[in-house]
């Protein structure tokens, strides 16, 4: 590119390439703090074909915290919150921390719509059938060319546009990892034959294959997971055909399969990106880390970096932000991302039908009936048992909370626009300076253990006491400087 700023006059503080769930996360909770946002997406309409995700714990409270979840909620189903890792059948274990300690199955074209218009009702704009084709970026903004040669210009741009982004590789950003090695097969389909005859025949290929399924997903249609001999380049579709084919190799039939809803691949790449972060331009979601999708970890990943990354890249524009805060994005985050291109790793060895795996896995099905282990497994996947490093200080501290009661009904309702709390169960302590952006809770009916806790916009746990000098270190750290 060859323009220079003077040849775009600053139009938005974010651009955002991408409007999948994290883009439109990302636009909603910056449009919060009354950023401006134009969040730019290739495809001309939404993806039609229906796949059924998951929302995880952590991401249904992140909805709850910003009242979205009982509109989510309409559209979705319930699922108790177990058996998820690696797909071993054991029940979720009894009292996770959470009011929301389920698995909420949505269409991932309606979660997608949902957040989107979420963003749009709080003045967020969405461009669609427009790509960055490349971008400049200077000590005042970035200079954004689309495919059709027009300009934007942006004080930030944020990546949000996939495993093949096109912003990660312009920025020059490294994507280490391993390649596809395996590929499968997934969709949706009518079948031909009995349901018992499905049940018998799953039953005998699961004692060797434990990606093979077949799944009934009501009104005559089965969920289907079929592994692949190899890999094939994974921008084009599968074909019914394709499915057929594959049914017959592994299963010595087709089970008459017609009538697909939907049809698509997933491999095993497993990348992560060497930084979130250079200068102007940040990584989000896919465009940050891929990897494959038992435990339905991605999705869920992507909207918790965005619910990460808004307030911090929103004080930044704010003028607030202290020095180091949006530091603390790929700080927090790409731990977290590590962990869990970690354990789709050790989940995908327990999928393989070697002898070695195998055995592994049969061993680990037995110390899952031990609670720990079946708990430990269960927090890591809905990502309830992220603790970033704040320091020194009690468990609770770097932590998410969870939804308790308060004297105003629900804490997550008080953090509906996106701004910090404090609250107090002393009755002797204040924000202060901070007024605009914390809020303030008297509450010494909380259940808490604790006096007083100061949470993050995300619902993490900030500061733990009860003495006013420290609470106003803590609310500089992530507040910055008071207004008066």
């Amino acid at each position: 590119m060859h323009s220079s700023s003077q040849f775009a006059p600053l139009m938005f503080d974010v651009i955002i390439a991408g409007c999948g769930p994290t883009g439109a996360m990302l636009a909603a909770e910056l449009r919060l703090h009354d950023v401006r946002v134009l969040v730019l997406e290739k495809e001309t309409e939404p993806v039609s074909f229906v796949r059924i995700v998951g929302l995880h714990i952590r991401s249904i409270e992140l909805m709850a915290m910003r009242g979205l979840l009982d509109r989510i909620l309409e559209h979705g189903r319930k699922r108790p919150a177990g058996g998820f890792f690696a797909a071993i059948a054991k029940p979720a274990p009894e009292g996770l921390d959470s009011a929301h300690a389920y698995l909420l199955g949505i269409p991932q074209p309606v979660i997608v719509h949902l957040l989107e218009e979420h963003a749009i009702e709080l003045g967020a704009q969405v461009r669609r059938g427009c790509a960055v084709a490349d971008f400049e970026q200077d000590d005042e903004g970035v200079t954004i060319e689309l495919a059709d040669g027009e300009q934007l210009r942006s004080r930030y741009l944020v990546g949000c546009d996939g495993g093949r982004s096109t912003v990660r590789k312009l920025l020059g950003v490294g994507f280490p990892g391993e390649p596809s090695r395996t590929e499968t097969l997934m969709g949706e389909m009518e079948v031909g034959v009995a349901q018992e005859e499905i049940a018998a025949k799953v039953t005998e290929i699961h004692e060797t294959n434990k990606v093979f399924s077949l799944r009934p997903f009501g009104e005559g249609v089965y969920r289907v997971v079929v592994p692949v001999a190899g890999v094939s380049d994974r921008a084009e579709p599968p074909t019914l055909e394709d499915f057929k084919e594959q049914l017959r190799a592994v299963a010595g039939t087709d089970f008459g399969v017609h009538s697909p809803r939907w049809l698509s691949r997933f491999g095993d790449a497993t990348r992560l990106a060497e930084r979130y972060r250079v200068g102007r331009v940040l990584l989000a979601g896919d465009a940050a880390h891929i990897h494959p999708p038992t435990g339905g970890q991605g999705l869920n990943l992507g909207v918790q970096d965005a619910f990460n990354l808004g307030w911090k890249l929103a004080a930044q524009i704010r003028g607030w932000a202290p020095e180091t805060l949006l530091d603390t994005y790929q700080a927090e985050r790409h731990p977290v991302a590590e962990d869990v291109l970690d354990n789709t790793r050790a989940q995908m060895e327990l999928h393989s039908t070697e002898p070695g795996p195998q055995a592994v896995r049969r061993l680990l099905t037995e110390l899952m009936d031990f609670d720990e282990v079946n708990r430990y497994l269960i927090e890591k996947i809905t990502a309830i048992d992220i603790r970033y490093d704040f320091g020194k200080g009690p468990d609770l501290l770097g932590r998410r909370l969870r939804d308790i009661d308060v004297k105003q009904g629900h804490l997550y309702g008080l953090l509906h626009h996106g701004r910090g709390l404090l609250l107090d169960r002393t009755e002797r302590l204040t924000v202060g300076g901070w007024s605009d952006r914390v809020d303030y809770l008297a509450d010494p009916t909380a259940v808490l253990d604790v006096p007083c806790i100061l949470l993050r916009p995300d619902g993490h746990v900030a500061w733990i006491g009860d003495d006013q000098q420290d609470l106003d270190d803590h609310l500089s750290r992530w507040f910055g400087k008071p207004a008066n």
